[in-house]
C-alpha cells in the first residue's frame, strides 16, 4: 500500500481536512497538503454507529472535550471555523462536500480493523463524484507495511522489528515540519454542532478534579509536556521510569494518542537531545525503544485484525479465566489488599493515568493472582485512562497475559509485596495514593498483613476496617495461576515467534 496523494483539484474550490486523533497543527500532513491549494475547511466527526468505533471511555471523553476546545482556538486564529458533528462519516464527509463545493479532502490514516473499510468507502465515494481524496502518514513513523523481515513476513517481536525499523525511522523522520500558512474559506455558513452539547464532561458526579489538576489537554500543553521532559527527565529514564513516584516518564502518552504532538516531533527532539548531549545516549535510545514498542503495537492490530479482543496465542483462547465480579471490583476500586496494587488503581481513578510499571503489576495481579480475563482489565483501562489507545492496550495486556506477540510468559508471576519493595522501597507511591496505610514502617508498608498486631495499632491501620485484608494469598494464587497454565490442551512458551 503506498501513500494516496490528491489528485487534480478544481482551482478556488476549497478543501476538506477531517481532523481525526491528529487535534494540532504542527507537523499535520493532511493540513499541510490541503493547504497547498488555497482555502480550508475543517471538521472533526464523533463517529458512531455499531462497525465505527470503539465507544470513548470517560476519562478519553473528558480529554476530548479540552483537546477539541483548544484546537477550535486554534484554527479560529487564522479565520477557520471547525466544523464538529457527531455520527457516521460515510454519510457526513460527502454531504459536506457537496454543501461546501469541496474539491478534495484529506486526512491522516489510521489502522483499525474497522476504520480501514469506512475510509475506503469514502474514498470511493467521493472519488466516484470527481472529488481529489489525499490520506497520509501522521501517527506513526513507519507504516504498518513497511517493515518486514527478510522473508518478506510481518515481524512478531519486537527487537528485531525495532532494529530493522531504526533505519526508515530516522529518515523520516527529519521530515517533520511547521503548522502551515492557512486561509479559512469564505463561502456559506455550514451548521455545527456545539461541543458542550456532546455531553463530553462528566457532571453527575463530575469525577474530573484530579485530570484538570495533572494534565494540559492541547497542542500547547503537549509541546510544554516534551520540552519538560527533555530537559528534566530524559537523563536518567532507563533507571527512573521504574520509579513511580518520581516524576521520571514522559507523559506525552494522552498527546500522542490524541495526535497534539507528532511522533516524529518526538523522536527528533530526543535524537536532537542525545546528538547535542552523549550523556543521553543510553537513556534516549531506551526511550526511542518506547516509541517502537508503539510502533510495534500498531502493526499488530494492523496485521492481525482480532488483536485487540482476541488472544493472539491460539493456546490461550481455552484458558479457565475465572468470572468474579466482586473480585474485579476489589481490583477496580484498589481494594485487594495489596498496597502497590491498590496505589496504582487509586491513582488511575484519581489522575487517569498510572505509572507503566504499575501497570504491568497491577495487570499481572488481576489476570494471574486473580485469574480474570485480560479482556476485564482491558476494558477498566479503557474507561478510565487519559492514554486509553486501541494498539497500545491489547498489546500491554497481551503481553503481560503471556497471551500475546513477543509476551513474557505467563509463568513469569510478579510478586506484588517483592515489586513494592523493589520499586517503591522508600514508600512515597504508596504513601500518596493508599493514604490509610501512611504510618506504617517500610518494613511492613508492602505487606501489612505481615505487620505485627501492635505496629498496626500504633500506625492507625485496623485490617480489614480501614484498610483490606488481601483477597487472595500471594503462594495460593501463584499456584492457581499456573495450574490453569498447565490444564491448557496445547503447550505454552514464552517465545513463540
Amino acid at each position: 500500500m503506498q501513500p494516496a496523494h490528491p489528485g487534480p483539484q478544481t482551482p478556488n474550490r476549497p478543501s476538506l481536512v477531517w481532523f481525526r486523533e491528529d487535534l494540532r497543527l504542527d507537523d499535520h500532513p493532511a493540513l499541510a497538503a490541503a493547504a497547498q491549494s488555497g482555502p480550508i475547511c475543517a471538521v472533526y466527526i464523533l463517529e458512531e454507529g455499531e462497525d465505527l468505533s470503539r465507544p470513548l471511555g470517560g476519562a478519553l471523553k473528558w480529554w476530548l472535550h479540552h483537546s477539541l476546545d483548544r484546537l477550535q482556538e486554534s484554527l479560529a486564529e487564522h479565520g477557520i471555523g471547525l466544523i464538529l458533528k457527531r455520527g457516521d462519516p460515510r454519510h457526513i464527509i460527502p454531504e459536506l462536500v457537496q454543501h461546501l463545493d469541496i474539491g478534495a479532502v484529506h486526512w491522516n490514516r489510521r489502522y483499525y480493523a474497522w476504520s480501514r473499510p469506512v475510509d475506503a468507502a469514502i474514498k470511493e465515494e467521493l472519488r466516484g463524484r470527481g472529488v481529489s481524496v489525499g490520506t497520509y502518514k501522521a501517527s506513526v513513523l513507519t507504516e504498518p507495511w513497511e517493515v518486514k523481515t527478510g522473508s518478506g513476513g510481518n515481524f512478531k517481536v519486537f527487537t528485531p522489528f525495532f532494529r530493522a525499523a531504526q533505519a526508515t525511522c530516522d529518515a523520516w523522520a527529519e521530515q517533520a515540519s511547521p503548522a502551515p500558512q492557512l486561509v479559512g474559506h469564505r463561502g456559506p455558513a455550514l451548521a455545527s454542532d456545539v461541543l458542550a452539547d456532546w455531553a463530553l464532561l462528566p457532571t453527575k458526579p463530575d469525577w474530573a478534579g484530579g485530570l484538570r489538576q495533572m494534565w494540559q489537554p492541547g497542542e500547547a500543553g503537549a509541546h510544554k509536556r516534551l520540552t519538560q521532559f527533555i530537559e528534566k527527565a530524559l537523563l536518567g529514564y532507563g533507571e527512573g521510569r521504574n520509579i513511580p513516584a518520581k516524576p521520571a516518564t514522559s507523559f506525552l502518552s494522552p498527546h500522542l494518542h490524541f495526535g497534539e504532538i507528532s511522533i516524529r516531533r518526538v523522536w527528533n527532539a530526543a535524537r536532537a537531545a542525545m546528538r547535542a548531549n552523549p550523556a543521553l545516549q543510553t537513556d534516549g535510545q531506551v526511550f526511542l525503544s518506547e516509541l517502537g514498542w508503539r510502533e510495534f503495537s500498531t502493526q499488530l492490530i494492523y496485521h492481525y485484525e482480532d488483536f485487540p479482543e482476541e488472544s493472539w496465542k491460539e493456546a490461550f483462547r481455552s484458558f479457565p479465566w475465572k468470572h468474579d465480579p466482586s473480585t474485579l471490583r476489589a481490583w477496580q476500586r484498589g481494594q485487594t489488599g495489596y498496597p502497590i496494587v491498590d496505589a496504582g488503581m487509586r491513582q488511575l481513578w484519581k489522575t487517569g493515568w498510572m505509572h507503566n510499571r504499575v501497570r504491568m503489576i497491577v495487570a499481572s495481579f488481576l489476570v494471574k493472582h486473580l485469574l480474570q480475563d485480560w479482556r476485564a482489565g482491558e476494558a477498566w483501562f479503557w474507561d478510565t485512562l487519559v492514554d486509553a489507545d486501541v494498539a497500545n492496550n491489547a498489546a500491554g495486556w497481551q503481553w503481560v497475559a503471556g497471551c500475546g506477540a513477543d509476551a513474557a510468559p505467563y509463568f513469569r508471576i510478579f510478586n506484588p509485596m517483592s515489586q513494592g519493595e523493589k520499586f517503591d522501597p522508600d514508600g512515597h507511591y504508596v504513601r500518596t495514593w493508599v493514604p490509610e496505610l501512611a504510618k506504617l514502617p517500610n518494613k511492613y508498608l508492602h505487606r501489612p498483613f505481615e505487620a505485627p498486631t501492635e505496629v498496626l495499632r500504633l500506625s492507625g491501620v485496623q485490617l480489614g476496617r480501614s484498610y483490606p485484608l488481601p483477597i487472595v494469598n500471594h503462594e495460593k494464587g501463584r499456584k492457581q495461576a499456573l495450574d490453569a497454565l498447565a490444564s491448557l490442551k496445547q503447550p505454552v512458551t514464552g517465545d513463540l515467534i
